[in-house]
């Protein structure tokens, strides 16, 4: 990988791209496959929208670039991952759902059955009424009980 760039948060706490005497300011880390693949393929894009560098593997960075590329990233990502169902109030939507994510305990509505979405085999995404979307990696890896709440909307 090209290391001709610079990459640094401003006094603002933006984030500032310079190479060949040109300086960006406003940078913003975009993932290509955010679910199936997030530590490849990552674009750092400017305020325009155009690319400014495509990164094949964060793991290639310079550790100081990585870690200012993965705070962005963590900053403005958030998907919580589902790892266990504990109630549903429904199963008619609009439903509260009861769940347990890497994050800690939580609730949302479940507008219909449209916010679920298969990505690949064994992979769901869910959208709650706000937009939040939550991620179950693997549906077989649930217990009994969350598999059990979960067939009622598939």
């Amino acid at each position: 990988m090209e290391n001709n760039y610079t990459l640094r948060r401003n006094e603002f706490g933006a984030l500032e791209f310079a190479r060949d005497g040109m300086l960006t300011v406003g940078v913003v880390p975009v993932r290509a496959f955010p679910i199936a693949a997030p530590a490849e393929g990552i674009a750092l894009v400017g305020p325009d929208g155009h690319e400014l560098l495509w990164i094949e593997r964060l793991a290639d960075l310079p550790e100081a670039i990585r870690a200012l590329v993965e705070e962005e990233l963590a900053s403005r990502e958030f998907m919580p991952e589902i790892r266990r169902l504990i109630g549903v109030s429904s199963f008619a939507t609009p439903s509260t759902w009861e769940v347990e994510t890497e994050r800690g305990q939580c609730s949302f509505i479940l507008r219909g059955e449209e916010g679920i979405r298969r990505l690949t085999q064994g992979m769901l995404l869910i959208s709650d009424s706000h937009g939040i979307a939550y991620l179950i990696r693997d549906v077989t890896t649930l217990d009994r009980h969350s598999r059990k709440l979960l067939d009622r909307f598939l």
